[in-house]
């Protein structure tokens, strides 16, 4: 299910980063291994939110190495945010398609050829990475972080029907053109950004297809979701019943 050799799309990954130094090289690394075997042009955004660790020091090393071409520095004056740092990320990509992950491993690129493969296959507007399909799965979490997450997904399912197994992943694959379409009708800009997304692609009739992956903890460094970002998540829901 690889992708065709003589495909002339190119492909922009935007990874948001904070407090990312010691995960970055190596996503890099596996990035680059995955679009050259592949014969995929590609350019990778990298949208640093000021991390005090020295993450945007890194990735002006790798820029070095992998050249300005790959690498793409877009770095922001502080935390503002994930959903606000796909949208800085998007004004500069020259891609026809956009991948958005995140750098901490849980989205392993060798699931990339496959997302890519499924595109052409349907013709897709978005491919998603689900975590609940046959096939895929979660890794590294105890049973109270599963517990959340599923339901959470099934709180969002019940309430907004959007008719995908993973609501709140954030691995996938856009139309460029797609994705600005969506991005300009979705007004949540923290945890919930990815949720309002997908429920505001299917309501103007976007073609999804899902890819079962699986999801791994974060090898380095913290997880940023915390109570806070469970309240946030539900309010959204709640706020999407009403306005979608």
């Amino acid at each position: 299910m690889a992708p065709s050799k003589a495909s002339k799309d190119k492909y922009t990954v935007i990874l948001p980063t904070y407090n990312e130094r010691r995960n970055l090289p190596i996503i890099i690394w596996l990035l680059n291994r995955t679009f050259t075997e592949n014969n995929l042009d590609y350019e990778i955004i990298i949208v640093d939110d000021a991390s005090p660790d020295g993450t945007l020091q890194i990735a002006q090393q790798l820029q070095k190495v992998y050249s300005p071409s790959h690498i793409v520095l877009k770095p922001r004056a502080g935390k503002l945010g994930l959903g606000t740092a796909y949208v800085h990320g998007l004004q500069y990509a020259t891609g026809s398609f956009v991948i958005i992950m995140d750098a901490d491993f849980s989205h392993h690129p060798s699931a990339l050829p496959k997302f890519i493969a499924l595109q052409k296959e349907h013709n897709a507007d978005i491919v998603t990475g689900t975590r609940y399909a046959q096939g895929g799965g979660v890794y590294g979490w105890d049973l109270k972080r599963k517990l959340v997450s599923r339901g959470a997904n099934l709180f969002a399912d019940t309430v907004l029907r959007p008719g995908v197994s993973d609501l709140t992943g954030s691995y996938r694959l856009y139309k460029k053109e797609v994705l600005e379409r969506v991005v300009k009708e979705t007004e949540s800009k923290g945890y919930t950004f990815q949720m309002e997304m997908m429920v505001r692609a299917r309501a103007m009739g976007c073609k999804v297809v899902e890819c079962p992956i699986r999801f791994v903890d974060r090898v380095y460094g913290e997880s940023k979701l915390g109570g806070e970002e469970i309240v946030e998540y539900a309010k959204g829901v709640l706020n999407l019943w009403l306005k979608v």
